[in-house]
């Protein structure tokens, strides 16, 4: 197995000989996916770094890592000993990826990318700034040439529609109104890309990204007609049938490319650059027949706001997976007072019996981040065989993790104490505890934005000058994938939240090297009263899990946060008990329990 100095030393190597005096690797495969097909897990095998959202750029003589706050505690271990300057996004002096690529290159120079794995919108944005300086941008595939050992292969798992039973509507419905809002838009056609926005136009499913049940295709939608492009040998002859009688055809995976170039009916076709990849958008610019819309998506904001149907099965989906972390939980306290000897992978099996028990599940929605002291410091931690923690009697076990069943998905983070806790521990705990309440609670107008719930959020932390580098929460898809849009609790959302709209709720303490702090559920937005200053809405929750009180420091939550965390565990109680044991029951009881009476 090469290291990653052989690896970087061969890939400038390929540039040197291919005319590239820097190389870019996104992370990124060719639909814009947030967690990719090992098979495109490109800039982890140069790197080394096995976070998300990065992108590594390679010159002649440096190389630089672009990661996000989640990560700037991993990235800093994982690049440790290697060439590669980690570069902390938002931190002051530090460039952006376009910016850096400007000032390595010269004119008459070029920077290499695949055309496949990096979206239209960065290509351009590289292009603002390298045009202007004579430096051409150029398609390349090194990875394809570099990457030999061991590459897991392209995903082909058998594909399969979701019942409309589940999804509340069927293909041909689904398409009808697709194709309403082309014409709203000045739209003949569209060119859907995002695995996440097919999944929903024809609800189909598959397993080729782990955790994550998506097939990888891509959907050619005119007003006539569909074409799908995906290996047809992986889908049932009733999948067939159904997408036949929703007026869609089947084409092979790899065949896109050649046919928007030869495509020769004339068509305005709506394409996103943040999502269609560069080779797939340049082939629609460069055809003649085609004029090209660069459009946001319209099937994000659709499946953004759930429908009935959804919502329903998502209610029920919720409960029994509450179950399954009562049951986790009793079992791990119960192991722990017998003195057993326990780790971050330890959680991580008990989880998996439970959850997988369950009526309908599928899969884990994420790989389960199981994070005890320190380690919950790095936001999206994992554990391995080779690097992981044993339980203390001690400290905090911060536990984030969810299912994808046939009727909804999960995401859900406790952080419970093991034993004696630091002044330190519980009150960050406490202020983190403040912040998830305030915003479960919130009530506001219609017209607020994403960017302006999140400061909810925040005024708890924010007084004690504490703050996270990460939004408050994120949009979650309908058995799909754990992070969706269009809508989000941040700092930079501009989307206005709408009923049926589910996000998470998941404030938090992350003080590198001591200590890491989250409590998430998942929210429905709901009507909450329309009068004469307008429609008023609100958050009802839909995870319903105990929140452990033991760290809660007296005194602090004031009456209306106490009134609601009791009704919320009011609610845990009647939800989840008809559904457990006589000694499951007493455990929840328990758990449940009121304070500050």
């Amino acid at each position: 197995m090469s290291s990653i100095p052989q690896r970087l030393a061969a890939l400038r190597a390929a540039m040197e000989a291919a005319g590239a005096a820097a190389y870019l690797i996104p992370t990124g495969d060719p639909h814009s996916s947030e967690y990719l097909p090992d098979h495109y897990n490109s800039r982890a095998y140069f790197s080394g770094f096995t976070g998300e959202n990065s992108t590594l750029v390679v010159t002649r003589t440096a190389s630089a890592l672009w990661a996000d706050g989640r990560f700037f505690v991993q990235a800093e271990k994982e690049l440790a000993g290697t060439e590669i300057e980690l570069m902390r996004m938002g931190e002051p002096g530090v460039p952006t990826v376009e910016q850096y690529c400007a000032d390595a290159l010269q004119e008459g120079e070029a920077l290499g990318l695949c055309g496949l794995t990096a979206s239209c919108k960065l290509v351009r944005s590289l292009q603002k700034l390298l045009d202007p300086k004579g430096v051409a941008v150029k398609t390349l595939n090194l990875e394809d040439e570099l990457w030999t050992e061991g590459r897991p292969p392209l995903p082909a798992t058998p594909a399969w529609l979701l019942p409309a039973e589940y999804a509340g509507a069927a293909p041909a419905d689904k398409l009808t109104r697709l194709r309403a809002k082309l014409a709203e838009l000045g739209c003949t056609a569209q060119l859907v890309g995002k695995l996440d926005n097919l999944a929903w136009l024809l609800n189909l499913r598959a397993m080729d990204i782990a955790c994550t049940p998506y097939a990888m295709a891509y959907c050619f939608v005119t007003e006539g007609e569909a074409v799908l492009f995906i290996n047809a040998a992986r889908l049932a002859d009733a999948a067939k049938a159904e997408l036949a009688a929703a007026g869609v055809r089947l084409a092979g995976y790899d065949e896109v490319l050649p046919f928007l170039a030869a495509y020769s009916a004339k068509q305005t076709v709506l394409a996103d650059p943040d999502s269609v990849n560069y080779a797939v958008f340049s082939a629609l610019e460069n055809n003649p027949a085609l004029t090209v819309k660069a459009l946001a998506d319209p099937l994000l904001p659709m499946k953004g706001v759930k429908n009935p149907t959804e919502l329903a099965h998502t209610r029920e989906c919720h409960i029994r997976d509450g179950v399954a972390m009562v049951r986790f939980q009793k079992e791990l306290e119960e192991r722990l007072a017998a003195g057993e000897a326990l780790t971050e992978l330890t959680v991580d099996e008990i989880l998996h019996k439970y959850r997988s028990a369950q009526d309908k599940f599928l899969t884990e929605s994420f790989g389960t981040i199981a994070a005890y002291g320190p380690n919950a410091a790095m936001m999206h931690y994992h554990a391995t065989e080779a690097s992981h923690a044993a339980l203390e009697r001690r400290g905090f076990l911060l536990v984030d993790c969810g299912g994808t069943y046939m009727d909804g998905t999960t995401d859900i983070t406790r952080t419970y104490p093991l034993g004696p806790l630091t002044e330190e521990e519980r009150l960050c705990y406490t202020w983190t505890l403040q912040s998830h309440i305030d915003m479960a609670r919130a009530v506001w107008l219609d017209y607020c934005t994403g960017q302006m719930l999140d400061t909810i959020a925040r005024e708890p932390l924010w007084l004690h000058l504490l703050n996270y580098r990460c939004g408050t929460g994120h949009s979650v898809s309908f058995v799909g994938n754990v992070h969706e849009g269009p809508h989000a609790l941040r700092p930079v959302n501009q989307v206005r939240f709408e009923p049926g709209m589910v996000v998470t709720d998941e404030p938090g303490v992350y003080e590198g090297g001591r200590l890491g702090i989250r409590i998430e559920n998942e929210l429905e937005c709901r009507e909450k009263e329309t009068n004469q200053y307008g429609r008023f809405l609100c958050f009802e929750p839909l995870t319903y899990v105990p929140i452990a009180t033991g760290p809660i420091v007296p005194g602090v939550l004031s009456r209306e946060q106490l009134d609601w965390l009791n009704a919320y565990h009011r609610a845990v109680y009647e939800k989840l008990a008809p559904r457990l044991t006589d000694g499951e029951r007493e455990w929840l009881a328990a758990k449940c329990a009121a304070i500050g009476a």
